[in-house]
């Protein structure tokens, strides 16, 4: 079939709308028309592996509606309303264990993983499109998907706020509620205010009793943070955000996330952290944060690594969308909505933080 997609063809040039040709769904591929996508910095990291006779194809938060199903597809029918997110094996033993997000198979599955066959999903102008990003590449007006990231939601769910839970606010909510579990009268310290660190602070507000403390550098997201519900912010450039936190957690956090991935931020809330505490840290960053060994054993802190939330996404997607269906997790308030064709708008606002969490809609 042809239809519309956003192609990175170079990435110091805008992305461009293209008409594509999208094969049918394989026995084991579901295909869905999309209505929401939302943009991730992990969709822009990705731009390079593209090149001008074959773009790339990004895109890996893709929510709507299913068109048609593979022969072999028995868990989503034509018509359900579904959210995309990565995808795993089922079978390996760190799936089998309930942790996906950590499959042997991760990178071949979700790095622009091919059909088995290598035949092309995707082609314009008859040359292949570098496709299959997180199993969907839904930066477009179909994707092709597959059963193992494809969770059916209630359909009176907006698509444009469901979308992200495929992976940044599942990322940032799960970091909270699957791994730091912060009971009440915890401290819990969230270094980045953007979509992600949001979507932790939101999660937070959900557990009674939890305090909160959002560092975060842009004063637009640091109001945002407040109006969250944030118990204190603290802006890094004004203040020693070590000692800051110490004193108004009384001593040190007893739980922190970091979401920025710069090695003196982590090292930071590390310092930050009481006795027997735990960080988080969820940003894809590089280098290595210097940390005191010795501070380590001694206090007994611990620094945790964390990928998509640790979540089982068929489960907790909709658990998650339930909390927001309830009031009690607005993610709303985060996303701004643009036209497909607006996609250089919304990188200009989420680049410049005057929007937390952009989402496309098509």
């Amino acid at each position: 079939m042809r239809t519309t997609a956003l192609l990175s063809r170079d990435p110091a040039a805008p992305f461009t709308v293209e008409t594509v040709d999208l094969d049918g769904p394989r026995d084991d591929e579901i295909l869905v028309r999309i209505l929401a996508s939302g943009i991730c910095h992990t969709d822009l990291v990705n731009r390079p592996l593209g090149r001008p006779d074959r773009p790339v194809l990004l895109g890996h938060e893709g929510a709507g509606v299913v068109a048609a199903v593979g022969a072999a597809v028995t868990t989503v029918a034509p018509g359900d309303h579904v959210v995309l997110t990565f995808r795993h094996c089922g079978a390996c033993p760190n799936c089998a264990a309930g942790r996906p997000a950590y499959c042997r198979h991760s990178t071949a599955l979700n790095h622009f993983g091919r059909r088995a066959d290598k035949s092309p999903r995707i082609t314009v102008a008859g040359e292949p499109v570098r496709d299959g990003f997180f199993g969907q590449s839904s930066f477009a007006a179909y994707a092709l998907a597959t059963a193992d990231n494809t969770v059916v939601v209630d359909a009176a769910v907006d698509p444009a706020v469901a979308a992200s839970f495929g992976c940044g606010f599942q990322t940032g909510a799960g970091a909270v509620l699957n791994v730091l579990r912060p009971e009440s009268g915890a401290w819990l310290a969230i270094y980045g205010g953007g979509a992600v660190g949001s979507a932790a602070l939101l999660a937070a507000r959900t557990v009674p009793g939890v305090r909160t403390v959002v560092v975060e550098t842009a004063a637009a997201r640091r109001e945002l943070a407040a109006e969250l519900g944030a118990d204190i912010v603290v802006d890094p450039a004004g203040a020693d955000t070590v000692r800051t936190v110490r004193e108004v957690t009384g001593g040190g956090a007893t739980h922190a996330l970091d979401t920025t991935g710069i090695p003196a931020v982590l090292a930071g809330a590390f310092d930050a952290l009481t006795t027997g505490a735990t960080v988080v840290a969820v940003g894809l960053g590089t280098g290595i944060p210097p940390i005191d060994v010795r501070d380590m054993v001694l206090q007994g802190k611990t620094i945790r690594g964390c990928l998509e939330g640790d979540a089982v996404p068929a489960t907790f997607i909709p658990h998650l969308l339930e909390l927001h269906r309830r009031g009690l997790l607005p993610v709303d308030r985060l996303v701004t909505r643009f036209p497909h064709t607006d996609i250089a708008a919304a990188l200009a606002a989420q680049h410049a933080g005057s929007v937390i969490k952009a989402v496309l809609t098509w």
